[in-house]
């Protein structure tokens, strides 16, 4: 069975180097996917929405189970977001899912630069601004370990900028209604998620409300933030190996 990774923003598949060595999977069992837009290429018609990356997913998940398979997805950030929305529409494809560090909530607003990049023109500008910015440092205070932050904040150009406007728009931000809360009811029912204690962007109270309301049992990483899967690689996979076994 594959086990399909699926990085968030402004990441790359490079992000789930620190945690692969801890999860006992051979490589041919891993596929680390790539965004379109987010250092790899974007099909032609492709607008970069929510929807499309859903379904683009949905291919993806397809794919690699095969006819009448399935496939395991672990997801972090916009990846959880994709990966709660694909897995509720295709459970069928899903033998078992770990999310970290986003939920699909409809009561979330979203976080400050999330409304910012929703925002004709205050987005454009606050690109352009990270040009001038030392965004290694700014990712390495939220929580993106040292060993994969000059590579993830070298991968950040113009197309991968574009991409993540795009997305935030389509998004309104990062407030989901419609749908996209409604259909969460046809989640698998073997799920994880695994959050850091300290994320700056989204609240700790919003894993809280999900468990509570989905009854998916609830990791917190400590002392650890956004990228609290990959800056505690060891205690994740820990986490991850033992709810793989449950299963």
């Amino acid at each position: 069975m594959k086990t399909l990774f699926v990085h968030g923003v402004p990441d790359t598949a490079n992000m789930w180097s620190p945690l692969l060595p801890h999860l006992g999977l051979e490589e041919a069992q891993t596929v680390r996917l790539s965004l379109p837009g987010f250092a790899a290429p974007i099909p032609d018609g492709f607008g970069c929405t929510k929807d499309e990356y859903a379904d683009w997913l949905i291919e993806q998940m397809a794919y690699h189970a095969g006819e009448g398979g399935q496939v395991r997805l672990v997801g972090h950030d916009w990846g959880a977001l994709l990966t709660l929305r694909a897995a509720s529409r295709r459970p069928d494809l899903v033998k078992s899912f770990v999310v970290a560090d986003a939920l699909i909530d409809g009561q979330y607003k979203g976080h400050r630069m999330a409304r910012l990049w929703a925002t004709p023109v205050l987005g454009e500008a606050s690109m352009a601004s990270w040009r001038f910015m030392k965004l290694g440092e700014v990712l390495q205070k939220a929580g993106m370990p040292e060993s994969i932050v000059d590579d993830e904040a070298g991968a950040i150009d113009a197309r991968m900028r574009s991409s993540i406007l795009k997305l935030y728009r389509s998004a309104t931000g990062l407030k989901f209604s419609g749908d996209w809360v409604a259909d969460l009811r046809n989640l698998p029912k073997k799920g994880c998620v695994i959050w850091g204690e300290h994320d700056p962007f989204v609240g700790i109270e919003v894993a809280e409300r999900f468990q509570r309301e989905w009854r998916y049992s609830l990791h917190i990483l400590g002392d650890c933030g956004h990228w609290g899967i990959v800056e505690a690689p060891e205690q994740a996979g820990a986490i991850i190996q033992a709810f793989w076994k449950s299963v």
